[in-house]
């Protein structure tokens, strides 16, 4: 059978649609999208990442001081933009959204390279994260380099 993606994240009717469950969210105290830092090294503050009980085997190696690629769903972005101003200055041209790190975008899929400072059972303490009380958790992914094997 042939099927087609659509913008919805599901493909023709006789697919299901695609599925995300969050592992967690973000505590932070960043709660307004307005005032926010755009990026997370331009000023913010501390967060936890708060995750589900049933996830704790994969967080065991976890370590302070590293850092990891933590993806969110950006549960408050429009999801039908696909053109913006970069950084929502209006003095630059618009810009095919693929192009740029907005939020607003079909799949508005968070990805942030984060340091780990505390890590407390299901709570782990980062720094970098421009994301928004409550985000949801999608992954965390480690940070590899050319020497890494995982």
């Amino acid at each position: 059978m042939n099927s087609k993606p659509t913008l919805a994240g599901h493909v023709d009717t006789a697919d299901p649609p695609y599925a995300l469950h969050p592992i967690g969210r973000v505590e932070s105290p960043l709660v307004d999208r307005a005032t926010a830092p755009r990026q997370g090294d331009e000023g913010s503050p501390e967060a936890w990442l708060v995750f589900e009980p049933e996830i704790r085997e994969g967080l065991r190696d976890l370590e302070v001081g590293i850092d990891v690629l933590l993806l969110t769903w950006f549960d408050r972005s429009s999801r039908d933009v696909l053109v913006v101003h970069p950084r929502g200055d209006l003095g630059r041209p618009p810009t095919g959204v693929f192009s740029t790190r907005s939020p607003d975008r079909p799949n508005p899929i968070g990805l942030h390279r984060v340091s780990i400072v505390e890590i407390d059972d299901l709570r782990v303490r980062v720094r970098d994260l421009e994301a928004l009380d409550g985000t949801p958790i999608l992954d965390v992914k480690p940070v590899l380099d050319r020497d890494t094997e995982r």
